[in-house]
């Protein structure tokens, strides 16, 4: 895999119809894995100065302004795992979310902006495990997916069978999509045969609820090792890969996002199976949303601008993307007791 390479498959962004228009891809079959081939693994090269300058320039070379802004944002919105991974998270905290995720822009709003019929809706909503009736139950008949952490999130350091345990008591609850994490000591001592078991008998446990893999970028040292990494997981099986945990020191950004979404058209274009993408951690801004959306359409194509392919990984993001729906539709914004997340 090389980084150097710039795929780029429109020339503006800003030529898709509005977000209520765009047909929805149809659902992608499922990446069964291949063994795991470790001359390909070793081929991976980073160009890193390529790699940055790609990612500062992403922002600068393209804009969506007024009704194609507010489009985006709206698209942003369906990709979106709404998450609550805190220490002080209650029940009622979930049902309040889940309410959220259902509704995630208010209805007067929608109308103002010519969107009502949308039937628009959050990509996810992802909890930890002992949460996951709660929010089951509430998304009960929505079509909304439960996410749930899993394999000892955020450290991974929990014992091998426990790890497969806790994923099938998730899966048990109700979740349909397990977002684990990967042992990140296998990456930084170069055992890639260990992370592929690892990974394939995480994928096994799932069964048929979707798995996504958490790399923790932040925590494996170098873009060569996210770039392997990220090849190893989906040769595993994994279908989706996904950046962080969103509690590392960083977490999400554009340069460790240009390494996998690439590892991601690499091991299409080699294997013919498409492999989902969640950049999650720090992702606060609806501009910040912008910058993905397009990182996606120009590197991967207007199929990863769906959630069957591509998720956001945040919990404030939807207030800002909001807010700023708000001052399209009225010319001010609202005040925060009107987007409240919880």
């Amino acid at each position: 895999m090389t980084t150097t390479k710039r795929q780029t498959r429109s020339d503006t962004v800003g030529v898709q119809p509005p977000a209520s228009h765009i047909v929805p891809h149809p659902t992608p079959i499922r990446n069964p894995g291949i063994p795991l081939d470790l001359d390909w693994v070793r081929e991976v090269h980073i160009n890193r100065s390529a790699v940055e300058r790609r990612a500062d320039t992403l922002n600068k070379r393209r804009t969506v302004k007024k009704e194609w802004q507010a489009a985006w944002h709206l698209r942003a919105i369906t990709c979106l795992d709404l998450t609550t991974l805190a220490g002080d998270d209650t029940a009622g905290n979930v049902l309040r979310l889940c309410a959220k995720a259902r509704q995630p822009v208010r209805q007067e709003l929608l109308a103002a902006l010519g969107a009502s019929s949308m039937h628009l809706q959050v990509g996810a909503v992802c909890v930890y495990h002992n949460l996951v009736p709660i929010a089951v139950e509430a998304l009960h008949g929505s079509g909304i997916p439960v996410a749930a952490v899993s394999t000892g999130f955020p450290a991974g350091q929990n014992p091998f069978e426990q790890k497969l345990g806790e994923i099938a008591a998730s899966v048990k609850a109700g979740a349909s999509e397990i977002d684990i994490v990967i042992s990140r000591a296998h990456v930084l001592t170069g055992n890639w045969q260990a992370l592929y078991d690892e990974v394939k008998a995480f994928r096994a446990a799932c069964g048929d609820a979707h798995m996504k893999t958490i790399l923790a970028t932040h925590e494996l040292a170098t873009l060569r090792n996210v770039g392997m990494a990220s090849q190893v997981c989906m040769m595993a099986g994994a279908d989706f890969i996904k950046t962080s945990t969103g509690k590392e020191a960083v977490n999400a950004t554009l340069p460790v996002g240009i390494v996998m979404v690439r590892a991601i058209r690499d091991y299409l274009e080699r294997t013919s199976y498409k492999v989902g993408f969640k950049p999650a951690g720090g992702i606060r801004s609806a501009k910040e949303s912008l910058d993905w959306l397009m990182l996606m359409k120009e590197e991967l194509g207007d199929e990863w601008l769906d959630n069957k392919l591509f998720r956001i990984g945040a919990s404030t993001l939807l207030s800002d993307i909001e807010r700023q729906l708000s001052y399209f539709a009225t010319g001010h914004y609202a005040a925060a007791y009107y987007n409240p997340m919880v």
